[in-house]
């Protein structure tokens, strides 16, 4: 299991906004290049911990954050800057369904409540876990072009709503690892990796295991 990046230093309180969780982590490990591209975006960053776990790899050379809540803009601004990233991203403070900019890698942890559906979430973190998928995965459809990998984190139970939305937009799976935080226990959740090509070869990797001692 990837170690908990020490990067991140400004979040909202507790209970007070979104705040870093794991999948963050788990993500930027997943989507980790073998070698360094040019550049990337976060689509829907929070406070940046994904992208400048990409930054502290030197695996990318700009990340470009978006992010629609103004709060937590300012936090990842605050993050980019006190890790000494500044020269080498840039936060954008608006909505990703009007973000156009072409990049080498995506990576995209987007809200996982569909409106309408399950409890509602406390007002604080309701922009952060409620909202449509579509307007993530059609972001990173414009975002990918023609070469761009694209990388997201999702609720396993959900993975196949994620793989066909994908699939709708021209972006064909071709890496998925499952999370688990015991090995006897389901998946928890899903890391996918698509890019415009044709169907097949799709690669599984071993599972992700979080708590590897028995219960």
């Amino acid at each position: 299991m990837a170690e908990v990046t020490k990067l991140v230093r400004h979040q909202p309180a507790r209970k007070a906004g979104y705040r870093v969780n794991v999948d963050a982590v788990h993500l930027a490990e997943f989507a980790s290049p073998n070698r360094r591209v040019r550049r990337a975006v976060d689509l829907g960053a929070g406070v940046g911990a994904v992208g400048l776990f990409l930054l502290d790899r030197d695996r990318v050379e700009h990340v470009t954050f978006v992010e629609i809540d103004a709060t937590l803009a300012t936090f990842a601004a605050r993050n980019v800057e006190d890790n000494g990233w500044a020269h080498r991203a840039s936060v954008v403070q608006g909505d990703v369904a009007s973000f156009t900019e072409q990049v080498d890698l995506v990576v995209c942890n987007p809200p996982y409540v569909a409106p309408g559906r399950g409890r509602s979430p406390a007002p604080s973190l309701a922009r952060a876990k409620r909202g449509p998928l579509t307007v993530f995965l059609d972001a990173a459809r414009r975002c990918a072009g023609r070469r761009a990998r694209v990388c997201f984190v999702y609720p396993a139970i959900e993975s196949t709503t994620l793989m066909t939305e994908l699939r709708k937009r021209g972006l064909e799976p071709k890496r998925l690892r499952f999370v688990h935080a015991r090995a006897s226990q389901p998946a928890r959740v899903v890391l996918v990796e698509a890019c415009a090509a044709k169907p097949g070869g799709l690669v599984v990797e071993p599972p992700l295991i979080e708590i590897s001692r028995p219960a």
